[in-house]
């Protein structure tokens, strides 16, 4: 690490966002490896499974403008300790009136959701702390945070055959209160932040072409990401006939991978262009998940298959935002927050569809070959995309400075 970097910015802050980024994701995608003991307590089929675990996934995403909404007005780390006192009160409110019925469910969605926004307060926090050059490094740092899902699918499985998935709810408080004790005291508002515009300026941005185009290419990426990482749990269970920890701990496997390839994506685009390097990404994903929705008779075959999945992925979400900067210099926040929406959006769309592919056709290849398709239609656009954007792509204009937001 450059030398610098340790001597610039405010590294107990950066650390702080960091913990509080990777247990708030841990939380917001619960309902994923809880899924197996939560339906069939309450008798779900496929496509209330489908819904429930995406549900929060979709909250976050809404979530995530309201939270940047108020670390602009009131800074980033009074919203992150007023977040993480919320999301405790909802896991604890929730553990006492013990909810066993299935639309109950959806208010802990909503409470899990409000972690999923975690995004947009630990960057900001981080960001405000570092000069232009250090950005990368700074946001890439706290960025990987996003390895708390992998968490949640490791040990919640477990945790809830030996004291039930309530209860697991319950025990989810202990990190939060430990991260925020610490969070407490290693944290520092930044002296000064950028001032924000408010939702107006959102307007001109949203009449751009290239605003929409990166808005998909994310949903694709890191909406398969987290909807994979919400719902592959269930899948494994349900598929090939797992037990919840052995299920929990595969979807661990490629969730960790595809959190710790993120900045090789981000590494590859700076190399050889963003569009360019999404040109081969989303092929490899078409063709990946498309093997995946005709049908892998055996785990030995679909684990492989998930696993480049999943690295495809992962290098996909760093090589879509080194084009934001790209795209857009002046408007990078705007845009890191509406990207970082759509990708909460496509994780909605792809942990549902599977629920509800299984529930209509008892299988849940439709659903992946639907996401497939998603990936080719991202590969066509970006060809055309890189038609206009070839001279900018040839020479990363913010190289170093790419946000490493989730």
């Amino acid at each position: 690490m450059d030398k610098g970097f340790l001597k610039a910015g405010h590294a107990p802050t950066l650390l702080a966002a960091f913990l509080y980024f990777d247990v708030s994701f841990m939380v917001w995608v619960l309902l994923g490896p809880l899924g197996i003991s939560i339906a069939r307590d309450l008798h779900l089929d496929a496509g209330q499974k489908g819904l429930l675990v995406a549900t929060p996934v979709l909250a976050g995403a809404a979530f995530r403008v309201v939270a940047g909404a108020f670390v602009d007005r009131f800074g980033p780390r009074r919203v992150a300790i007023g977040a993480q006192i919320l999301v405790m009160a909802g896991l604890a409110l929730t553990w006492l009136l013990a909810p066993h019925s299935y639309a109950a469910m959806f208010g802990v969605a909503l409470v899990l959701g409000v972690a999923g926004a975690s995004f947009a307060i630990a960057l900001p926090l981080a960001s405000a702390w570092y000069p232009p050059r250090y950005q990368g490094t700074a946001l890439g740092i706290a960025g990987a945070g996003n390895s708390g899902t992998a968490l949640a699918s490791l040990f919640a499985p477990g945790l809830a055959v030996l004291f039930g998935w309530l209860n697991v709810l319950g025990l989810a408080t202990l990190p939060l209160a430990g991260v925020l004790i610490a969070f407490l005291f290693l944290a520092r508002e930044p002296a000064s932040r950028p001032a924000g515009a408010g939702f107006a300026s959102w307007l001109p941005v949203l009449r751009s072409p290239d605003c929409w185009a990166l808005m998909f290419f994310y949903g694709v990426t890191f909406g398969g990401f987290v909807g994979l990482a919400s719902f592959l749990t269930i899948y494994f269970n349900d598929q090939y006939h797992l037990a919840p920890t052995v299920a929990g701990a595969c979807t661990a496997l490629v969730v960790f991978v595809g959190s710790f390839v993120r900045p090789l994506g981000g590494a590859l685009a700076d190399r050889i262009g963003g569009a360019r390097a999404l040109t081969v990404l989303y092929a490899l994903a078409g063709l990946v998940f498309a093997l995946i929705g005709v049908g892998l008779p055996s785990l030995w075959l679909a684990f492989p298959a998930f696993f480049l999945g999943m690295v495809v992925l992962g290098l996909g979400n760093g090589a879509v935002f080194q084009l934001v900067p790209t795209r857009f210099p002046r408007q990078v926040g705007i845009l890191t927050g509406l990207v970082g929406m759509s990708g909460g959006v496509g994780g909605f769309y792809l942990a549902a569809s599977l629920g509800a592919a299984r529930q209509a056709t008892r299988s849940y290849g439709p659903g992946f070959l639907a996401f497939a398709l998603m990936a080719f239609v991202a590969l066509g656009w970006v060809l055309v995309c890189r038609r206009r954007w070839a001279p900018a792509e040839t020479t990363p204009q913010t190289a170093g400075q790419t946000p490493a937001a989730v």
